[in-house]
């Protein structure tokens, strides 16, 4: 299976998992590490609207959970019923902190690819504190 395969796969089934009770708009992304871990998210999503979280989120907590750092993001997948999903922009600002500009950032509807980009064409200008950080 290829890694886009793996991607997918755990993308997929925490979708299913999604806690989309109130929009019915399931998420689920993965990503992999420098070491070829993958960790997998889904949208969790609260009565008090804005205090849900995305699948992109879920999946960074898990791997900062299991030692993640930034910069050890090499490959994320996002993926939804929809046509075409990419990461909000808190998500693609939260990604940046721990994936260089040329990471790419596939998009999947449930039946697989749809588009691929990387995280500068997602986020060309991302904040960060000092011009070092740039470089991840």
């Amino acid at each position: 299976m290829s890694r886009f395969d793996e991607l997918f796969a755990a993308a997929s089934a925490a979708r299913e998992n999604a806690h989309a009770k109130y929009s019915g708009f399931r998420v689920g992304a993965a990503l992999v590490t420098r070491d070829g871990r993958i960790f997998a998210g889904c949208n969790v999503e609260n009565a008090s609207f804005p205090e849900g979280w995305c699948a992109e989120t879920s999946a960074l907590g898990a791997m900062v959970s299991a030692g993640g750092r930034p910069g050890d993001v090499v490959e994320v997948l996002v993926t939804a019923k929809a046509a075409l999903c990419t990461p909000c922009g808190g998500c693609r600002q939260r990604l940046a902190e721990f994936a260089g500009d040329d990471v790419p950032v596939h998009i999947c509807d449930d039946t697989g690819l749809r588009r691929t980009l990387t995280m500068a064409d997602l986020l060309p200008a991302r904040f960060v504190l000092n011009d070092e950080e740039r470089d991840i």
